[in-house]
């Protein structure tokens, strides 16, 4: 039987699960690896909770906090390892769907992954978390430990370094 923490963090995992793997996920481009991130946040997250759950007032933005640290440590580990990512993930579309169609948004996507992988590390936070996972500016300060107006200013020079970026990529 879990207690009244178990069920509050068990909620607040619910919430946040598929929004944090999506994160991470679009940092490492690596489900593998996505997935093993996303586990240890919420283990940190859980160990954290279970301590002192009174001192975290904003849940999400405390697991995409220690999501982004995991992803920073997962990149500084890999660096002084050396390790070569071996990701072949593919995709088979399915025959009722117009291949062309999946084809053009496959390359879409991969388009703005990649735009997206070239900009600077908190522009690429803020772009996801605004525009993927739905959250306000002032919840992304609060995730970042910045200021609301700096945090609407990053958000718009990191669309408009976005937009130059994919510029970049069409023309290359």
């Amino acid at each position: 039987m879990l207690n009244n923490k178990q069920e509050q963090f068990s909620r607040v995992y619910d919430q946040y699960i598929e929004k944090i793997y999506r994160f991470v996920y679009l940092k490492v481009s690596s489900e593998e690896v996505a997935q093993d991130i996303t586990s240890k946040v919420f283990l940190k997250g859980w160990e954290a909770y279970e301590k002192s759950a009174d001192n975290i007032e904003n849940k999400g933005a405390f697991l995409y906090q220690i999501a982004r640290n995991s992803v920073i440590d997962f990149y500084r580990d890999r660096a002084k390892n050396l390790v070569v990512s071996t990701d072949l993930s593919l995709q088979i579309a399915d025959k009722k769907d117009n291949l062309h169609e999946k084809a053009i948004q496959n390359f879409d996507i991969e388009l703005v992954k990649s735009a997206i992988q070239n900009l600077k590390q908190d522009y690429q936070d803020i772009i996801i978390w605004h525009y993927l996972d739905g959250l306000e500016v002032p919840e992304i300060a609060l995730a970042m430990q910045k200021p609301t107006g700096t945090v609407r200013v990053m958000l718009h020079r990191g669309l408009s370094a976005l937009k130059k970026e994919l510029g970049n990529i069409r023309e290359g």
